[in-house]
Parts: structure tokens; sequence; C-alpha cells
């Protein structure tokens, strides 16, 4: 009987320990849906995706520590009220337009099949490691930029580090690549290179038309973003706010704004060790928000070169940090010090 009634102690002691929600972070990898879910307390706060229809790997969703989803759900998913421009624009990424002549940044499934050869895509490999402390997790993963003969041209490793601190979801991205084979040539141009797309709730309000070209003549138009729900506003380090902020130089840049009844501050945050630093801001009122350190010469009207290259078998290293805060609205202050201790991350 003693046994008995010890072994019924114990099975529910078990249960209850299995019950138990659990605290911090956890990872958990979804090889079926091609996906790995970043917890924190049983909540999602973001996803590594590697779909086929990406043509890149990239975080999707992203959310608050309190559960407000921040990223555009097309064209992962429909909603509502939703833009349906720029299909490639899908949650964060790190890629680029230009990389000896192929288009990464542009490339989606709804380039028509007789123009493929015009683009590049970046193939994940496989999940390197994947680490929780529970009040940190780490993912690192490799991929590979191919052209459409399938021939790398650059082999790319990311450690991505997510931690909570308050109210604050922050993210580092930390990307080498490396050139494969034969010299890589990442020529000035506009879209690049690490980026969000955003909800339509934190875009700038406008009241006009906006007509965007690619470097191959591709024409989209955004229309006027004015519901009284489009509620964005951007802020740089050297500050410039809103539309100006465009094209210009920055340690950092944050977009405000307020989802679901919540103030929403996101922060983006260059690393003093990067090519290009400080980068220009190709920050966009229509939820486009991107840092691009390779675009010299569009951004400064020619005054600026860059052209940046890599050699058969040489590196690489671009380090970017995101903050995603809800239930208020950041301060200056506040991005500085994030700035700050970004920069001694090596």
């Amino acid at each position: 009987m003693n046994k008995l009634f010890s072994f019924l102690i114990l099975l529910s002691v078990s249960k209850a320990a299995i019950a138990q929600p659990s605290t911090g972070f956890s990872i958990v990898e979804k090889k079926d849906k091609k996906q790995v879910d970043i917890l924190f307390n049983n909540k999602l706060l973001t996803a590594y995706c590697y779909y086929d229809s990406s043509r890149k790997p990239v975080l999707f969703p992203v959310n608050t520590v309190d559960g407000i989803t921040v990223t555009r759900s097309y064209p992962f998913q429909m909603i509502a009220g939703e833009r349906t421009d720029h299909p490639h624009h899908t949650g964060i990424w790190l890629n680029y337009e230009s990389v000896n002549g192929l288009d990464f940044w542009n490339n989606s499934t709804a380039i028509a099949p007789e123009k493929r050869n015009l683009y590049g895509t970046i193939i994940h490999q496989k999940i390197v490691s994947k680490k929780t402390n529970g009040k940190g997790a780490s993912l690192t993963t490799s991929a590979i930029w191919v052209r459409p003969d399938a021939k790398v041209l650059l082999k790319e490793q990311t450690t991505f580090n997510f931690s909570v601190k308050e109210n604050n979801f922050i993210i580092d991205r930390i990307t080498t690549l490396t050139a494969a084979d034969t010299t890589v040539v990442f020529k000035d141009v506009k879209d690049g290179m690490f980026a969000i797309r955003v909800a339509r709730e934190l875009e700038l309000p406008s009241k006009e038309k906006s007509s965007f070209v690619d470097d191959k003549g591709n024409v989209t138009t955004i229309a006027p973003s004015g519901a009284a729900d489009v509620t964005g506003m951007y802020y740089s380090s050297n500050g410039l706010k809103g539309d100006s902020v465009w094209s210009t130089k920055g340690e950092w840049v944050m977009l405000t704004g307020k989802k679901d009844g919540k103030d929403i501050t996101i922060g983006m945050f260059d690393h003093p060790s990067n090519v290009g630093y400080p980068a220009y801001w190709h920050a966009r009122g229509y939820g486009l928000f991107a840092v691009n350190p390779l675009g010299r010469k569009i951004f400064s009207n020619g005054k600026e070169e860059l052209n940046f290259s890599l050699q058969p078998g040489k590196s690489v290293t671009f380090r970017y940090r995101v903050v995603i805060h809800s239930g208020s609205i950041l301060a200056n202050d506040d991005m500085n010090k994030f700035a700050a201790d970004f920069s001694k991350v090596k």
C-alpha cells in the first residue's frame, strides 16, 4: 500500500510539473512547416521561416511581448484592409537588390517565369544551433545565395540573439557573408539591406499616391494612407522626422505609432563595425523600414560611391538590432542607450 501511495504521489507531482507553464524563452523547431518558433512564456514572439514561397528566410510574424503583431501579414496571410504591394516585403529580412547584377531583394513568386533569370534566391541550408537560457534565446542558421542556375555566390551564416527586457523584445542579427569561388560585387543601389515591413497601423499618414520604380523599370503605385488608424512617425538619431528620414544617414531610426489600442515603438540600429556606418536609411512612409549600408551613390545623389565587393573566400559581417516595444513611445535617450549597448556586441 505504501509503495502504491508513493507512486500515486509521484505521478501527481509529475503531472503538475508537466502542466505548469514554463517561463522564459523556448525554441520549437517545426521541420514540416519549415519554421522555428521563438516563444517567451509560451507565447510566440516570432518564427524563423524558410518557406519556398518567400525566396529567402525571414522572421515572421514579429510580435510585442504582450502579443501585438507589428509586421504586415501579406502575402503569407490575407488581412482585410492591408496593403498588397511589394509581395517581397515579408517580416524581417536581409538581402540586396544587386549582387553580381542579380536582384535578391525584389524576388518573389510574383515574378513572371520569363524574368526569373534576373533574380537571385537565398536558400536555407540548416539549423546550426539553437540555445535558450530562460532569459534569452539564440538561433544560428546557414544559407546560400544562389544564381538562377543554382551556382552559389555567397555562403551565409546568421545568428539571431533574442532577449526580453521589461516590455522590450530585442532582436540582434549577426550575418556573415562569404564569397564562394568568384568575386561578388554589391552595386550601389536603393533596395537593401536589413528591413522590416510593418502593419498598416504603423504606416505614416499620407494624402497622395506614390509611385516607385525598381532598377528593371517595374512601377509600383502606393495609394494614400489617410485612415484614422494609420498613426506611424519616423524619428532619427540625426534629428529628422517623418518622410525626411529617407535617404539620410543615422545611427538609429525609430518608428512610433499605435496598434490595438497601445503605443508601439520600433527601433532599428546600425553597428559601428558595419560597412558604411552610419548607414543610409531606406525608410518609406508606406511601411517599409530598412537600413542600407551599401547604396551610397543612390542616396547621396552621386556624391559618394562604394560598390562594395568580396574576393573569393573573403567574408564580411553585418550586425543589426531591432527593438520592439509596446505600452509607450520611447524617447531619444532610450534609443541612445540601446545603441550604446548594441555597440558593445561583437
